[in-house]
């Protein structure tokens, strides 16, 4: 870890030359609701100290290029980077030489890659996404058979915390009965566990390799940012290459 910043380097036997980080909201120079590494130029920071944190984030890392910002749109479109520009979409996937990254303060980043370490993806899959089918979307763009690939499912709001609608429920169920098991009542409230739904659909597509979750945005306040629990705020960003 890089001082003055609190990384979350994944704990998974990735291939060597896999790179990845997701950063929390430590380590940066924005303010007040934005304090301090927020990384997203459209949520009302100061561009200045956006881009100040980017160059932070590049410098610490030793990135081998500038990361592939995407438009986010809570879609299912997946770039393929060694093909098309950053530009609107959910997630991207590259070989060698491209940094993919998404950026969530709530939603799920779920970082991809493949065992002979060829190819790298990044997800960005809040309930809307992942109900369309966004990360069935990333693994047809990674082009991996799903036994041949690795999964890390980053910070999100956790299912103690993400109260949803009943038609939240309905949009999974109807398509998986399964995927009632990730939800539950509680106190009159029903709350959606977005890592189980993620990695229901990662099993279905054949990927057993999967790591990660158990934190959440919303609980952990000193480490995340959280959409739901703040409103204004920053956003974190999950980060995979190949390199080094």
């Amino acid at each position: 870890m890089t001082r003055g910043h609190d990384w979350i380097v994944p704990d998974w036997p990735a291939p060597a030359g896999v790179q990845a980080v997701s950063t929390t909201r430590a380590g940066g120079v924005s303010t007040g609701p934005y304090a301090s590494l927020n990384l997203a130029g459209h949520v009302g920071d100061d561009p200045a100290a956006v881009a100040a944190n980017r160059a932070r984030l590049r410098e610490a890392l030793s990135l081998p290029t500038e990361p592939a910002w995407l438009e986010q749109v809570h879609g299912t479109g997946i770039l393929d980077l060694d093909s098309a520009a950053p530009g609107p979409a959910d997630g991207a996937v590259a070989g060698p030489g491209r940094v993919c990254v998404v950026m969530t303060a709530d939603c799920l980043p779920l970082l991809l890659c493949s065992r002979d370490a060829d190819r790298v993806g990044a997800v960005h899959a809040g309930w809307r996404g992942l109900a369309a089918g966004v990360i069935e979307a990333g693994l047809e763009r990674l082009d991996v058979p799903g036994g041949s690939v690795l999964a890390w499912l980053g910070p999100a709001i956790g299912p103690a915390a993400f109260a949803v609608g009943e038609e939240v429920r309905e949009a999974f169920v109807s398509q998986d009965p399964h995927a009632a098991q990730a939800f539950q009542h509680r106190d009159g409230e029903l709350y959606a566990d977005l890592y189980a739904l993620a990695r229901q659909r990662l099993e279905a597509r054949g990927v057993t390799a999967i790591y990660g979750g158990g934190r959440c945005t919303w609980s952990e306040p000193e480490h995340f940012y959280s959409y739901r629990r703040d409103g204004a705020t920053g956003r974190m960003a999950s980060l995979i290459w190949l390199g080094g």
